[in-house]
């Protein structure tokens, strides 16, 4: 049993992603896999934020009550 199982896949990007994220990594002192698993890790959790409160957008856009 391995400690920690990961799913492995193929990703393709463009040669200038890729750079644009090498060097982003580097900034973070992160390798590449690692910077975009946790760009994606964070995606998820402010998707799962996002949902939980209320819609924001909605509440902006919706028109004031008049006193």
């Amino acid at each position: 049993m391995v400690a920690d199982e990961r799913k492995a896949f193929l990703l393709r990007l463009s040669p200038k992603l890729w750079s644009e994220l090498e060097a982003w990594a580097a900034d973070e002192l992160r390798s590449v896999n690692s910077q975009i698993e946790f760009l994606l890790r964070e995606a998820v959790r402010r998707r799962k934020k996002a949902s939980a409160e209320p819609d924001e957008a909605a509440s902006v856009l919706a028109p004031r009550p008049r006193k």
